[in-house]
């Protein structure tokens, strides 16, 4: 324990992370440094410099992260029209790995040779921190206090710090749900969630109106993309979190983003979590529809047989690993003519699909008409087009093979 001398900590300002300041300082006699991001979770992050002050913490860093955070990893994955089992966007996931990053680039800043989070033993937290931590320093040190004290329940936390004078609100009792927000998301655990057949609480949801209350005239929008981005909403220009951050209002009023599912966490358990991810809901459903017009067959196929296993990578804590950036060269790779405009209709709970346009669709009226095509398409090549097709299937009927 002596060998470390400076520890970069993920601090939030909260119970947990108070708690590991001071647990750092007394069990491994170290100085701390503390690193607070603003990704966009909706509250003020300054207010932890005086907490971290408090606590005797010289080297404070308080970054805001939102245009980064967007621009770097969350449209970068939207271009794959990424879902985990079918239904999660990963709002949590894919905020890790920039944290990580920071933390190292603080360690390295300061000259600290461990980094410190406060994601407990059980969940992919921990992980993802990690993983992306030895990822770009292979030999820093990683402690994590959850997996080390004896500090198992909110009571022990609250006693420490009334032991240590550490300034936390002790306020005991019932915890709230365990919460997870940013630009893309707010995620719930814990508490009635605990019991996968118990419906959540609608005083729980923060962003949206419930689908039921929404408005009863509908919502029309238009997203411009280019190469796969939205750079424009209503054909107002804004920057990447600037976009979200509209997305998740317009959405959230609608009843758009509400999500409660039981996924499988990477250390072998499963988990019931809720999820608001509004803006997120709507730039999935836009995307799939100006690919739907600008990406050819087979490589809008290809990229959904792979998504599965892109998603699974950025879950698991892998996004700085070379298969998720080989799958990212290809995913980037597809997306240069993806440009257009896309107009939806929100409306209680729904993101439906009513216009798509663009300069490099590959949609051609002359051909798919149901009218009079003027020769542009020759129905009698669909004859041997089947014929060929079915030559596999004629040879095995004839040989007596069933199915």
């Amino acid at each position: 324990m002596s060998d470390i001398k400076k520890v970069v900590l993920a601090y939030s300002g909260g119970l947990d992370t108070s708690v590991i300041v001071r647990w750092l300082q007394d069990t491994y006699h170290c100085e701390v440094v503390t690193f607070t991001a603003d990704l966009g979770q909706g509250e003020e992050v300054e207010p932890a410099r005086a907490k971290a002050e408090a606590l005797g913490v010289k080297e404070i860093f308080i970054e805001d992260l939102r245009e980064e955070f967007v621009r770097d990893f969350v449209f970068p994955m939207f271009r794959a029209n990424t879902v985990y089992e079918g239904e999660y966007l990963l709002g949590t996931s894919i905020a890790r790995p920039l944290i990580a990053k920071k933390l190292i680039d603080i360690a390295n800043q300061t000259g600290a040779d461990a980094i410190s989070h406060g994601a407990t033993g059980k969940g992919n937290d921990q992980v993802r921190f990690e993983l992306g931590a030895y990822a770009l320093k292979p030999g820093v040190h990683v402690i994590a206090p959850w997996r080390e004290w004896d500090l198992n329940s909110r009571e022990k936390l609250l006693d420490y710090c009334k032991e240590r004078d550490i300034p936390v609100e002790m306020k005991k009792g019932k915890s709230p749900y365990s919460m997870d927000a940013n630009l893309l998301h707010i995620s719930y655990e814990g508490m009635v969630l605990e019991d996968p057949w118990a419906e959540a609480e609608e005083d729980m949801w923060r962003w949206s109106v419930a689908p039921e209350k929404a408005p009863d005239t509908p919502t029309y929008i238009e997203l411009t993309y280019e190469k796969g981005d939205i750079v424009a909403v209503d054909g107002q220009a804004m920057k990447a979190h600037e976009i979200l951050a509209h997305l998740n209002k317009v959405g959230g009023d609608n009843g758009i983003g509400r999500l409660d599912i039981v996924e499988n966490r990477y250390v072998g358990m499963k988990s019931r979590g809720c999820y608001e991810t509004p803006g997120g809901t709507i730039m999935l459903r836009g995307h799939r529809a100006i690919e739907s017009i600008t990406l050819d067959r087979e490589v809008a196929h290809l990229k959904d047989s792979i998504m599965p296993r892109y998603a699974e990578v950025i879950y698991n804590g892998y996004w700085w690993s070379p298969e998720r950036e080989a799958l990212q060269a290809l995913i980037d790779q597809t997306q240069h003519y993806v440009n257009g405009v896309v107009r939806l209709k929100l409306y209680k709970g729904n993101v439906d699909v009513v216009g798509r346009k663009s300069d490099d669709s590959l949609f051609d009226e002359k051909i798919a008409t149901f009218e009079e095509d003027e020769g542009a398409y020759d129905q009698k090549d669909a004859e041997g087009f089947i014929k060929l097709n079915a030559l596999r299937l004629r040879i095995a009927a004839s040989k007596g093979r069933k199915l």
